[in-house]
């Protein structure tokens, strides 16, 4: 989990940096990123709070944002079903870009529900710690990394670490391209919409390329 952890440090400061801007005292800074524990999300919120946006917008937005975690969620419901309910409940929490795209290759590599399980918990909450640090360290001292840096450059680039690996066949890649395409293509729609249609347009492509992949 290295490069998803060198990602989560500068992504935090900048979440960390953007609580402080917005007005939020330490515990308020805390207490939303252990508990919303993402960071588009936690930039959003912390900048209609600065605007003092309606509490009700604030929320529907980080819930469109989330959306993108019921596709996450689609693709590991059949590796978490034999599961129990409190262990479904622990991963579904902890659930993130970064831990699903370990999670599910760790899943389909060992065939093992509970192993694949264990990792995925250990994943997630390793995560969550780190994001807690970085987010405390960028409310504290964010301030005075001088912004020519752009430390958020580093966060694409460990999501990049993350997905070369896992496009292992030509259905996979057809559907990272599609959504890659679709992505850009669909960045003008608002509340970040592009990513979850993105996503879609990703699965149907590769859905449709693998059925081809199987016909006779």
């Amino acid at each position: 989990m290295a490069p998803s952890l060198i990602g989560l440090l500068p992504f935090g400061l900048v979440c960390g940096v953007g609580a402080q801007s917005a007005g939020a005292s330490p515990a308020e800074a805390l207490g939303m990123s252990a508990l919303i524990f993402s960071g588009a999300a936690q930039i959003l919120a912390c900048q209609l709070m600065a605007a003092k946006a309606p509490l009700a917008v604030t929320i529907v937005t980080c819930f469109v944002i989330g959306l993108r975690f019921l596709m996450y969620s689609a693709a590991m419901a059949p590796h978490m079903k034999p599961l129990p309910e409190r262990w479904r409940h622990a991963v579904a929490f902890l659930l993130t870009d970064q831990a699903f795209a370990a999670a599910i290759r760790r899943f389909r590599d060992s065939g093992d529900t509970r192993n694949g399980a264990s990792y995925a918990l250990g994943t997630g909450v390793l995560l969550w710690a780190t994001w807690q640090v970085s987010c405390t360290i960028g409310y504290w001292v964010g301030n005075v990394i001088p912004a020519a840096w752009s430390l958020e450059f580093v966060v694409p680039l460990c999501f990049l670490a993350l997905l070369v690996p896992a496009l292992e066949d030509g259905p996979t890649r057809i559907a990272a391209l599609a959504a890659g395409i679709a992505v850009v293509t669909l960045d003008s729609l608002p509340m970040r919409l592009s990513l979850i249609c993105a996503g879609l347009v990703g699965i149907v492509a590769g859905l449709i390329a693998e059925s081809r992949r199987g016909a006779p």
